[in-house]
């Protein structure tokens, strides 16, 4: 049947976060087990923020021993998920920049009440004992102005546009949610130039995404990340990774009096 303004519009019928999950991570990347047998010390402005021991597939760290994916983002760049056991409403995204000495931790909650309903944290930090070069994690702005197109499987693809520094819009353009699009909040920290912590936090789906994207090559955009938010009773949550090959389709430059930018 084919789709109406009215029934695209009826928030009521969109799939629930477990409904997208299958074959969405089928551009993941493969893992890679380079932490295994490292402890890694975070420091944060007010002192001790987080200490792990990477042990293959799990993490051991301040809250128990949990199962965690590590993947190579770039030469010294890693990002590491999980989901700790003991908060089942918690979804852990770390980032290690070995080669800077530098992190980034994201905690992303499911809240009783809200909207959206799903937030996030974000706490920059260093890595005890090395040496700290470059900049800290921080928000950007980077991104704004950028359309972009995400290739998360032969069946899934959506493309972002970045509006300003709270909001971008999203558009399926193929896959089970295929034209359905929204406004969103999200929020965007660099890495490292041209590799950003790219997050957002939907309002109809109670669910939000922690993603690692490099856009240094337009052409072959590349992401990881993982969406995390409650399932379709409601009482319990989803937590799945994925990946994403992309490329820039076109970039608005705004008068500098109207730059969302600026």
């Amino acid at each position: 049947m084919t789709e109406t303004a009215s029934t695209l519009s009826d928030t009521s019928t969109w799939l629930p976060l477990d409904g997208l999950a299958p074959g969405f991570d089928e551009n993941k990347a493969a893992t890679v087990g380079d932490l295994h047998g490292r402890e890694i010390a975070l420091d944060g402005p007010d002192g001790p923020l987080l200490t792990a021991r990477f042990a293959g597939t799990r993490i051991e760290w301040d809250r128990g021993v949990d199962d965690c994916e590590t993947f190579l983002v770039d030469e010294g760049l890693y990002y590491t998920q999980f989901h700790p056991a003991d908060r089942p409403r918690e979804a852990v995204s770390l980032f290690l920049d070995l080669r800077d000495g530098r992190a980034l931790v994201v905690t992303t909650t499911i809240n009783e009440t809200g909207t959206p309903r799903v937030t996030q944290r974000f706490q920059p930090a260093t890595i005890r004992d090395a040496e700290v070069t470059g900049t800290e994690p921080a928000p950007t702005r980077s991104l704004i102005g950028r359309r972009a197109m995400w290739i998360y499987s032969a069946e899934h693809a959506y493309e972002h546009v970045y509006l300003s520094p709270h909001w971008y819009t999203w558009q399926c353009l193929a896959g089970p949610e295929k034209g359905l699009a929204d406004t969103d909040e999200n929020s965007a920290y660099q890495l490292r130039p041209g590799i950003f912590v790219f997050t957002w936090r939907e309002k109809v789906i109670p669910c939000a995404s922690v993603t690692v994207a490099d856009h240094r090559d337009v052409h072959r955009l590349r992401s990881h990340g993982v969406l995390f938010g409650l399932d379709e009773t409601g009482a319990g949550s989803t937590h799945f990774t994925f990946g994403a090959h992309g490329r820039l389709l076109s970039n608005t430059v705004h008068p500098e009096e109207y730059d969302p930018a600026l």
